[in-house]
């Protein structure tokens, strides 16, 4: 997969991002090594490999899970959302 100019704009509408021309060449130019970094992933053979295989044995430390509530992170937030109602995100439909 090579990324161009119309995959980066499409991108950019579905992610409701802005890129400026004088960065256009450098993000196409990063984001074609991040998937051609990730092809390669797809040559290595993990057949055999348990897909519960971890690099070490120990677990994942746990944490209680109590709620809080913090309204000023929350205006935060919010506050910089360009549309919001009710205290949620209101975004347009993307699917297609």
């Amino acid at each position: 997969m090579t990324l161009d100019n119309n995959l980066l704009n499409r991108l950019e509408k579905l992610s409701y991002l802005e890129v400026s021309d004088d960065k256009r060449a450098e993000i196409i130019e990063q984001l074609n090594e991040i998937v051609s970094f990730v092809d390669n992933l797809s040559e290595l053979d993990t057949d055999g490999v348990n897909e519960t295989f971890a690099m070490t044995d120990a677990a994942t430390p746990l944490r209680d899970d109590t709620p809080e509530c913090h309204p000023q992170i929350h205006n935060d937030i919010i506050k910089h959302a360009p549309k919001s109602a009710d205290s949620f995100f209101v975004v347009p439909k993307i699917i297609e």
